[in-house]
C-alpha cells in the first residue's frame, strides 16, 4: 500500500476516527528537463542577486514581502513559526452542508481518507451517515503548517477529502462584463437547446484522453527508437468569425446527427437529469 502522505483523525463532536492521507489523483504528462543543447548535458540554475549579478548562496537567503514595487517586509523563521498553527494532526469537521450549494470553484486537490486498522468500524459508520443525508462535511486541517479549507465526501466505499479554496481566493465575478441574455431570439435559443439536448450524454471520464499527452508520448518513443512519430493531422482551422448564428447552429445540428446519437425523449431526458442529479447529491 502507499505511504500516508499524513495521519491522523477525524474529528466532530465528541468523536475521533484515525485516518490516512493518500493522494487520489496523479499528473499523467512527462516531465523535461532543460539541456543544454551542444551536449545534451542537464543545465544548473542559478540564485544570482538581481543587483550585483552574482550568484547568492542559501545560506544568504531571507523571505521577504513586496507591499509595493521595490519594497520589502522580511520575514524571519521565528515570524513563520509565530504565524504557524499547531498541528492537531486533526481533520476538523465544522459543518455540513448540501453539496450542491458550493462554487465548483472552491474545489482543488482530491485526497483519500482512509481508516486506521483501529477505526474501520467508526470510519464505515460515518461514511454511511454521511452517504444517507446527503451532505458535506465542511472542514480545516493543518499540512505543512498551512490550515485548508476542506470538503469531506463519499465516493463508493471511499471518504475522499478535497482541499479548497477561501472565498477570498475567488475573483469576484462582478470584476468582468459577460453579455445579458435579453436579445436572444427565441428560435435562436430553441434551436441552441435542441443542439445541447442532442448532445445529451450520460457521464463517462474514460471516454475523454489527454491527446496532447498521447502524442508527446508517442514522440518520445519513436524518438528513443531513432524514428519518427506517426501522428494524425490537426483538423483544418474554422473561421472564427461567426457571421449567421442559425446557420452555424443548424450546420451544428447536422454534424451532431451524423454521430449516430439520437435525441431521448423528453420523459427520457428529465429522467436521465434526476439520475446524474442523484448521483451527484451520492
Amino acid at each position: 500500500m502507499p505511504r500516508a502522505l499524513w495521519k491522523g483523525s477525524i474529528a466532530f463532536g465528541l468523536v475521533n476516527i484515525p485516518v490516512e492521507l493518500h493522494t487520489a489523483v496523479r499528473d499523467s504528462r512527462p516531465r523535461f528537463r532543460m539541456l543544454h543543447a551542444e551536449d545534451k548535458s542537464p543545465v544548473k540554475f542559478e540564485r544570482v542577486c538581481a543587483r550585483e549579478g552574482k550568484p547568492v548562496a542559501w545560506e544568504e537567503l531571507v523571505k521577504g514581502y513586496e507591499y509595493e514595487k521595490g519594497r520589502f517586509v522580511i520575514l524571519t523563521k521565528e515570524d513563520f513559526r509565530a504565524a504557524a498553527l499547531e498541528k492537531s494532526r486533526t481533520v476538523d469537521i465544522r459543518n455540513f452542508v448540501k453539496g450542491e450549494d458550493i462554487d465548483d470553484r472552491f474545489f482543488e486537490t482530491s485526497y483519500y481518507l482512509t481508516p486506521a486498522k483501529t477505526g474501520e468500524r467508526a470510519y464505515a459508520l460515518l461514511r454511511e451517515a454521511i452517504r444517507e443525508t446527503g451532505l458535506v462535511g465542511v472542514a480545516t486541517i493543518v499540512l505543512r503548517e498551512a490550515q485548508h479549507l476542506a470538503a469531506l465526501e463519499v465516493k463508493g466505499d471511499a471518504m475522499v477529502l478535497t482541499m479548497m479554496r477561501y472565498a477570498e481566493e475567488l475573483v469576484d465575478v462582478d470584476e468582468h462584463k459577460f453579455p445579458s441574455g435579453k436579445d436572444i431570439k427565441k428560435a435562436e435559443l430553441q434551436m441552441a437547446r435542441t443542439l445541447v439536448e442532442q448532445l445529451a450524454d450520460t457521464w463517462d471520464p474514460t471516454q475523454y484522453t489527454d491527446e496532447y499527452r498521447a502524442n508527446l508520448m508517442k514522440i518520445i518513443k519513436a524518438r528513443m527508437k531513432g524514428k519518427k512519430a506517426d501522428l494524425k493531422a490537426a483538423p483544418e482551422p474554422q473561421q472564427a468569425e461567426v457571421v449567421d448564428l442559425m446557420e452555424r447552429l443548424r450546420q451544428s445540428l447536422q454534424g451532431a446527427g451524423k454521430t449516430g446519437k439520437t435525441r431521448p425523449a423528453s420523459g427520457a431526458r428529465k429522467k436521465k437529469t434526476a439520475a446524474r442529479k442523484g448521483k451527484r447529491a451520492a
